[in-house]
């Protein structure tokens, strides 16, 4: 386990036994620019093949840019102002994508974005063990990625994913630098109930 591993454990608390992986787990902004290797996007991928997905329809495409190729700047582009302030020190960016039809009839696949979803977490928990960081972002030109990626007709951009690793939160714009901290989850009775979800409150 690393220092920063360490470090998330002692900010976080669980309240029923879970396997520590998945707490230690969060989406860091400080990363050192160096580079993530294609080697190592290929063992993400790997991790994410294995997702549980709709008919084992697989809807998942991972586009990326490794920093320093003819890929990476394009990729950069795609990410709004605010975040590439500290995605610039990416080792890679990678576009998570999700096929919207089923390949063998091309009918809806309502389960894409569950599915890839599935996938992603898969991915994240990957680069966690090798000692990567990961941070995914919404906050994209989500207009100019059908081109930028090439998407055609049925691809739909699930997120951005910034890799690398980590870095000093020092060297992360001021506004940023208080928010780079592990954030808390809610309570279990919050999220899980017997039967049927509680009434929400009317305003």
């Amino acid at each position: 386990m690393t220092i920063l591993e360490t470090d998330v454990l002692l900010t976080r608390s669980s309240e029923a036994e879970a396997d520590r992986q998945f707490i230690r787990r969060w989406s860091p902004r400080a990363m050192s620019g160096e580079v993530v290797t294609l080697g190592e996007i290929e063992q993400l991928v790997e991790a994410a093949r294995w997702a549980p997905s709709c008919f084992n329809s697989q809807p998942w495409r991972f586009v990326y840019g490794l920093r320093g190729t003819p890929q990476w700047k394009p990729m950069l582009d795609l990410i709004m102002d605010m975040n590439q302030s500290w995605a610039k020190d990416a080792g890679a960016l990678v576009a998570i994508v999700a096929r919207t039809t089923f390949e063998h009839n091309n009918a809806p696949a309502p389960t894409h974005s569950f599915d890839t979803g599935s996938a992603w977490m898969s991915f994240a928990l990957q680069a966690q063990s090798m000692g990567l960081v990961t941070h995914a972002m919404w906050g994209v030109e989500h207009d100019q990625a059908p081109v930028v990626l090439n998407l055609g007709e049925v691809y739909k951009l699930q997120a951005i994913v910034a890799v690398g690793r980590s870095g000093d939160k020092q060297e992360l714009p001021q506004p940023l630098q208080d928010r780079e901290v592990p954030s808390s989850r809610k309570a279990i009775s919050e999220l899980a109930f017997a039967g049927q979800l509680p009434s929400e409150p009317q305003y």
